[in-house]
Order: structure tokens, then C-alpha cells, then sequence
């Protein structure tokens, strides 16, 4: 008796590719570079601590994304920081529970609005860092501006 065949789909997603590369030495120092050859020193008290590397991509992310779309707007913003406080469980392997992120945009004739909504399309559209802790952790903002 033959069998009913399974449906099987043959669609293969695109997929980007990206990799990164971690060096040590003996002297228990760390260098992580991207694939453009961009490096970053990760250790506590000489560089970066690896913890803050997940928060510092999620800004890094959704700041160029901000950036990126309210020039689009024809926004003229001269200034964007943004900081992340995570917290994190207290005992080992130190869970992110919740990532808070305010920005601070100054410019000339920001209209609020239009950096709310930037900020939500870097959320629900454009920050991969974003789409891939959303279901993970709590991520909230707030957002101040400028006018300067």
C-alpha cells in the first residue's frame, strides 16, 4: 500500500549570515571582532564586560535605527543618547529579566511624536536585537526631547 505523501515544503527562508571571532591570551585578556575586523576588549576592569554587551547591542540597534528614520522624517536631530539599565537575577548564569532604555533626542523642531514612532518601528520592524529579546525578557522606554 503506498503511503499518502507529507507535505513537505521546500521554501528556504533567506537567512543573513554574520560572524564573530573572540581571541584570548594567556595574560586572560579578550578581544572579540566582527567580521568587518572591528574589535572590542572584553574583560572586567580591561574593557568591556561581556554582560554589557547584550544591552549595548540593543541600543546600538535601535539607536541607528532611530537615527535612520527621522532623517527620513526630515527631522533635525543633532543628538541622540540613549542608555540601558538591565537587571539581571543575582546568582549564577545572571538572567536578564528586564532591559529599561531611555532616549534623549535633541534637535531643532523634533516633533515628539515623530521620535515616539521612530522608536516603535525600531521595535516592531527594523532592530534585530529587539525582535529576538522581545519574547525573553521585559524591554520598556522612555524618551525625553531636546530642543536645541
Amino acid at each position: 500500500m503506498a503511503s499518502a505523501g507529507v507535505g513537505v515544503s521546500c521554501y528556504t527562508a533567506r537567512m543573513a549570515s554574520k560572524q564573530v571571532f573572540l581571541n584570548w591570551n594567556p595574560q586572560d585578556f579578550f578581544t572579540v571582532r566582527d567580521s568587518s575586523g572591528h574589535q572590542i576588549a572584553v574583560n572586567k576592569g580591561r574593557g568591556i564586560g561581556s554582560s554589557d554587551l547584550l544591552p549595548a547591542a540593543l541600543i546600538g540597534c535601535s539607536s541607528y535605527d532611530v537615527v535612520e528614520i527621522l532623517g527620513k522624517q526630515r527631522q533635525e536631530l543633532t543628538r541622540l543618547e540613549v542608555s540601558a539599565e538591565a537587571v539581571q537575577d543575582e546568582n549564577p548564569p545572571w538572567r536578564f529579566r528586564k532591559i529599561h532604555l531611555r532616549y534623549k533626542a535633541a534637535g531643532r523642531g523634533l516633533d515628539a511624536e515623530k521620535v515616539q514612532k521612530a522608536i516603535a518601528l525600531s521595535e516592531e520592524k527594523y532592530c534585530s536585537v529587539y525582535a529576538t529579546l522581545k519574547d525573553a525578557i521585559e524591554i520598556t522606554h522612555e524618551v525625553e526631547v531636546v530642543e536645541e
